[in-house]
Parts: C-alpha cells; sequence; structure tokens
C-alpha cells in the first residue's frame, strides 16, 4: 500500500511540475499595415482633373 502511495505522490508531483513549466499559446500577430492614399491621391485626382479639362476643349473645337 505505501509503494502505490508513494508512486501516486511522484506521479502527482512530475505531472504538476510539467504544468508549472508549461506555456501559454503564443500572442496574436499584429494586423496588417493599411496603404497610404496620401501622394497617390493628389495625383489622382490632377490627372483626372486635366484629363476632364482635355476632354471639354476637344468637344467644344
Amino acid at each position: 500500500m505505501f509503494a502505490y502511495r508513494k508512486l501516486a505522490v511522484v506521479a502527482l508531483f512530475l505531472v504538476w511540475s510539467a504544468e508549472m513549466f508549461a506555456q501559454g499559446p503564443p500572442p496574436p500577430p499584429p494586423p496588417p499595415v493599411g496603404l497610404p492614399i496620401d501622394g497617390g491621391l493628389i495625383f489622382l485626382l490632377v490627372s483626372g482633373l486635366l484629363f476632364g479639362v482635355s476632354k471639354i476643349r476637344k468637344r467644344e473645337e
């Protein structure tokens, strides 16, 4: 009877110590970086404006 109790205590300490050193899940990855639209948006607006003006001038001729 004493041998089973000793074996149970040793097994309990082995399992308990393994859980003490276990690590948690890794942190989630950071969210993706958004695309900047500052510089490209100005260029797009100016080129669209110039294209529209050129179409209107060609239509009037």
